[in-house]
């Protein structure tokens, strides 16, 4: 990003504390926010977005957390963390102070229980909805790079499916195990653009 198209720190802070005030629904609904934001106003590119979803995913912690420390430093260093960090939790840190408070008294209700079980396949639709959106960029790359790649990451993602949704072995080892398949294909299947570059010279 061009340093004269950055936003300022108070850009940065009011943008996620909207961002925050809007995440109701779990982590999906504000992970497709903050995709949003950064895409439109052309913070990241889709490229950039789902690398640094990629290393939130392989440090401990809150991903979205991760995610926005990454966006911060990304924007405007040390102090552009600040700025996106507390204003992505602020709002989420108030409110939630004032539902436990609240909540007891009205979890029961008819419609508050109803209002629950609709949240979560909403949310599931936009997990499936976020994850096509960021497979794309990824895919289109392995797709000019040439089928055997593209075939790779297909098996490297469905792979992964399986293990995490088999309950077979730890997300962590998971990742790591994915890095380490796509380092070997990257490694022994050519790419189709190397291989045109070089028969051309």
């Amino acid at each position: 990003m061009n340093p004269a198209l950055k936003p300022g720190l108070w850009n940065i802070f009011f943008t996620l504390l909207v961002l925050g005030i809007q995440s109701f629904g779990g982590g999906s609904s504000t992970f497709y926010l903050i995709h949003q934001v950064c895409i439109k106003r052309g913070w990241l590119n889709e490229e950039e977005f789902v690398r640094a979803w990629a290393l939130a995913q392989i440090a401990p912690g809150i991903n979205l957390v991760k995610l926005t420390v990454l966006i911060g430093h990304r924007l405007r260093g040390w102090p552009g963390i600040a700025a996106a960090v507390s204003g992505l939790l602020l709002p989420s840190a108030g409110v939630t102070v004032l539902m436990t408070a609240g909540f007891a008294a009205i979890r029961s209700q008819p419609l508050v229980q109803a209002a629950l079980r609709g949240i979560l396949p909403a949310t599931i639709g936009l997990s499936v909805a976020m994850a096509v959106q960021m497979a794309q960029p990824v895919f289109s790359r392995a797709y000019q790079e040439g089928y055997a790649r593209l075939a790779a990451h297909l098996l490297i993602m469905v792979g992964s499916g399986f293990l995490l949704a088999a309950n077979l072995v730890s997300p962590v080892i998971v990742l790591l195990l994915a890095g380490m398949a796509a380092s070997l294909a990257m490694a022994v299947i050519p790419s189709r653009a190397k291989t045109q570059t070089a028969g051309t010279e």
